[in-house]
């Protein structure tokens, strides 16, 4: 890779309306739609984790290369050294020793000094309720084959690998085989979405994408569906069973950033069109997955505004929220939208920072595809 980026500090900013019907797009804890106070108003709100997760998963569906963030790094170690002519049990043993390292297990609280155990069984029920922590490593194809081949060179002797007893230095160990991948990464997703590993540094991936939580542009007051299940079986009038679920409907406003710039230092600008390409994609297609059985939300795009920009980030906060008007809030909601774009564009001056300015939603000729057609071909005349 160049060592010049030729899109530091530029970004994409995607300022996109969307809106839904009856909908439990994001939940609480209670199960209720998720809500935000903004300018004295409730609004309706999905989190960015949420919309996050189903863009990675969309950009999966578009067949780029992407990682496995999970908690069973042991299992996915000891497939990459299956691959490489493992057998179960030195697979396994491979895996057990690499996860260690990373995921410690949750211990119970010793038993008060002068209290015995009930039973002998006690004791093995202590080994038996370790349980793993929260802890999820997020570990790229090639880097996962990197750790095989490390053990495959070592005819799989896991501790010919990880030599030392101190948790600290075994971390350097396994730092040290994913050196070449410092500060980069083939998986597009963990380039977009970024890694830390508490326990190294070193294998940080800053995130290019920043997503806000999706808000409503107005007022929003959450409703009570109050249902009933018939059996159709049972004779017997009346319900068989009786519930009641929470739900809302808006027009939400949602702000993704994409720097350019990181994104090219993590990936490569080889890459960079490609990984461009299926991240617009993916952030037209992909809607939270909650409840769609029963409260269906496929709504797409109404309306966005796509900048390529360099300079200081600019989010719309709808701090004002907006009132229906000719039977809805969309055309209130575009209005207010690039009204405030435009002003801002104006009071920044030359810090605005613009390269480039797309509407999607009013002209019918101009499509998604069209959109990444323009974004790529920036991307290649940068290069």
């Amino acid at each position: 890779m160049s060592s010049t980026n030729p899109f530091r500090n530029t970004r994409i900013e995607y300022h996109i309306l969307q809106s839904f019907p009856v909908t439990c797009l994001n939940r609480d804890d209670v199960g209720a739609p998720k809500t935000a106070i903004i300018g004295g108003n409730t609004r309706a709100r999905v989190s960015s984790q949420c919309w996050k997760r189903q863009v990675r998963v969309a950009m999966h569906d578009l067949g780029i290369p992407h990682g496995s963030r999970t908690k069973l790094i042991s299992l996915l170690i000891e497939n990459a050294c299956k691959e490489k002519g493992a057998s179960e049990e030195q697979a396994r043993a491979c895996g057990d020793k690499f996860e260690q390292v990373f995921i410690k297990k949750k211990e119970d609280k010793k038993p008060k000094k002068g209290k015995e155990s009930e039973d002998a069984d006690s004791n093995e029920n202590v080994t038996s309720s370790q349980e793993k922590t929260d802890t999820l490593l997020f570990l790229s194809p090639n880097e996962a084959s990197v750790i095989a081949d490390a053990f495959a060179a070592k005819n799989f002797d896991s501790d010919a690998v990880i030599t030392n007893k101190d948790p600290k230095k075994q971390v350097k160990e396994i730092a040290g085989l994913l050196s070449p991948y410092f500060g980069k990464t083939d998986a597009y997703d963990i380039a977009l979405f970024g890694r830390m590993v508490a326990q190294a540094s070193e294998l940080n991936i800053e995130a290019a994408a920043s997503f806000s939580h999706a808000i409503s542009t107005h007022k929003v007051s959450n409703e009570v569906e109050f249902f009933t299940a018939l059996d159709d079986l049972s004779e017997e009038q009346g319900s068989a069973h009786m519930g009641s679920l929470e739900f809302n409907s808006a027009t939400y406003y949602r702000y993704i950033s994409l720097d350019l710039g990181q994104l090219c230092k993590t990936i490569g600008v080889e890459n960079l069109a490609e990984a461009v390409t299926a991240f617009t994609k993916a952030l037209f297609v992909a809607v939270p997955s909650a409840r769609q059985t029963t409260q269906s939300g496929a709504s797409p795009w109404e309306f966005a505004k796509i900048y390529i920009r360099k300079g200081q980030r600019l989010q719309v906060p709808f701090e004002t929220a907006v009132k229906a008007k000719d039977g809805g809030y969309l055309q209130q909601s575009i209005t207010a939208l690039t009204d405030y774009l435009t002003h801002k564009e104006k009071l920044a001056g030359s810090l605005f920072g613009k390269q480039n300015e797309f509407t999607f939603g009013q002209d019918s000729s101009f499509s998604i595809d069209t959109l990444v057609s323009e974004l790529t071909s920036f991307v290649a005349e940068g290069l």
